[in-house]
This record gives structure tokens, C-alpha cells and sequence, in this order.
């Protein structure tokens, strides 16, 4: 009797997984880390997707406009807001995943199915767009599509004004401009990301959750590098269109654009298709780094985490 007590062991450690909170705590430390890094080519983004006059004339030349005209300070314009969005939304997305996971897998085998991970990635971006993502991108790009550092010339003069502002102005669902899109685009973000992270990390690394292995970074920013390429690629109108919708504000009267679908039409019938994509190559310049590095640290804390009270546990 006491010999076939073992044999449960496997069964039992691979049930075990790593608590919502500390996916949430390993994703907050991730966001900061990943803010700090990235914040310049989120502003240059912003400034190209806004730019209909061709000021710019791409990536390099954009930043280099923004830090002889403005400053080299005004590449981190909007980091107070950038850095604690970052920060509560991984702990959400994290935390939420993990939650969803755990909802969505088989209860007799513990085992968690690729439909499964996939809606519970979809239903995590849902929820940050909706809790955190829109009203903090709306007070970012805000601030971040205004030109010069003189306070005096400027409407807003940081976060918290503006965003009062704002809900003086446009009314409290001003701070959910372009909320559509945004859940949308974070949506099938998510879906696509946390399915193809721990496809990378099993094919490349043969890494499995509550396995005990802790990835090296390097190994960690790879497959969260991959992981992060394909859904800028398919959500590039959503987040164009995102951007047009938390910019416009009613200084002139009438807004311009009514929602998302007919700013989509509209910046079809205006601008082309192509607009539509507009910013893409500044947001794989940011994505896929910004989820490489985000990853590496995430990955070390929830590694740790593992190897200490789960695996050691179950041994």
C-alpha cells in the first residue's frame, strides 16, 4: 500500500501551477522594467499614426525631430502614466490569465487545452482593456501628440491634469475613447501571445509549467520575442484606429470620428489602406522587445517560485 503512494507523485506536481498573485507580481515587475526601456519608440509610434501632414518621414527621423525641436526629455514624454500602465496591466493580464486557465482546464486531468488557452488569453486582454489599457492610453497619447516642453504652452500639464481635464471637458466615458478597438486589439494580442509563449517555450526549451525548470533570460526574451510578432501584424487597424479615437478631443466642436467603424471608413476613404498599418514597424520595433523583456523577468520570478515551493515540494 505504502509503495503505490509514489507513483501519485507526477500526477499530483503536474496539477500544481504557479497562484494567480504571483503571476500577477511577476508581470507588475516585468512592466516597470519594460516601460523605462521602451517609452521613446511608444512616443514615436504615437507621433507617426497622428502625423497626416508628413512631418515625419519614418522612425529615425521622427525621433531625431523630437529631440532637436523639443528635447531629448520629450522621447519619455508621458513615462509616469506609460510605467504605471505597464505596471497594473501585466499584474491584470497575469493574474486574469492565470485565473481563466484555471477555469478552463480539465477537471479530472488538470491539463489545460490549446482552445482553452487561447480564450483565457483573449478574455485577459479583454478585461485590461477595458479595467486599465483605454483610460491610460487615453491620457498618454494625449500627452504625448502635444509638442514642446513649455508648460505654459501646453493644455496638459501631466497625467493627473489631464485626465481632469479631460472628464471636465468630454465627460467621464471620455477617458474610454476608442475603448472598441482597444478590446479588440488587446483581445487577440493576448490570445496570440500566451498560446505562442508556451508553444516557443515547449518546442525551443521543453519547458512546462510546474516542471521546476527556470529558463535562463536569454531563453525567456526568445520565445517572448516570437511570442510577440504576430499580433501587431494582425491588429495594426485596431490600434491605428485606437490611437485617431483617444486623440480627438471636442476643442473644435464636432468630433470627427464617431466610432470605430466609421473611423475606419473614414481613414480608408481619406488616406488609403495602407494607413491602416501606420506605426507598424515602430510597434515590432516595441512589442516584441517590450514582451522579450518582460518575459525575462517575469520568467525568473514565476521560475523561482517553481523550483522552490512546487517542485521542492513535491519532492
Amino acid at each position: 500500500m505504502k509503495e503505490s503512494q509514489p507513483n501519485r507523485n507526477p500526477q499530483m506536481e503536474s496539477k500544481k501551477s504557479i497562484p494567480p498573485y504571483m503571476k500577477a507580481i511577476s508581470g507588475s515587475f516585468g512592466g516597470i522594467v519594460e516601460a523605462c526601456c521602451l517609452q521613446p519608440i511608444d512616443v514615436i509610434k504615437t507621433r507617426l499614426q497622428l502625423d497626416r501632414t508628413g512631418n515625419y518621414k519614418g522612425i529615425i527621423h521622427c525621433g531625431a525631430t523630437v529631440s532637436r525641436t523639443e528635447g531629448l526629455r520629450a522621447l519619455w514624454k508621458g513615462l509616469t502614466p506609460f510605467a504605471t500602465h505597464l505596471t497594473l496591466k501585466y499584474a491584470l493580464r497575469m493574474g486574469s490569465n492565470a485565473v481563466l486557465q484555471s477555469a478552463f482546464k480539465d477537471s479530472a486531468t488538470g491539463t489545460l487545452s490549446n482552445q482553452g488557452r487561447v480564450l483565457a488569453g483573449f478574455g485577459a486582454g479583454v478585461l485590461e482593456a477595458l479595467v486599465i489599457v483605454t483610460p491610460f492610453e487615453v491620457v498618454k497619447i494625449r500627452l504625448q501628440q502635444q509638442k514642446g516642453l513649455s508648460p505654459a504652452l501646453l493644455k496638459y500639464k501631466g497625467p493627473i491634469h489631464c485626465a481632469r481635464t479631460i472628464m471636465r471637458e468630454e465627460g467621464l466615458f471620455g477617458l474610454w475613447a476608442g475603448a472598441a478597438p482597444t478590446i479588440m486589439r488587446n483581445g487577440t494580442n493576448q490570445a496570440v501571445m500566451f498560446t505562442a509563449k508556451n508553444a516557443f517555450d515547449v518546442i525551443l526549451w521543453k519547458k512546462h509549467e510546474g516542471d521546476g525548470k527556470v529558463l535562463q533570460p536569454w531563453q525567456s526574451m526568445i520565445s517572448g520575442f516570437l511570442a510577440g510578432t504576430a499580433g501587431p501584424v494582425c491588429t495594426g487597424p485596431f490600434d491605428v484606429v485606437k490611437t485617431r479615437l483617444m486623440a480627438q478631443s471636442r476643442d473644435g466642436g464636432e468630433l470627427k470620428y464617431k466610432g470605430m467603424i466609421h473611423a475606419i471608413r473614414t481613414i480608408y476613404a481619406e488616406e488609403g489602406l495602407l494607413i491602416l498599418w501606420k506605426g507598424l514597424l515602430p510597434r515590432l520595433m516595441r512589442i516584441p522587445p517590450g514582451q522579450a523583456i518582460m518575459w525575462a523577468v517575469a520568467d525568473q520570478i514565476t521560475g523561482l517560485y517553481e523550483r522552490r515551493y512546487l517542485h521542492s515540494a513535491a519532492l
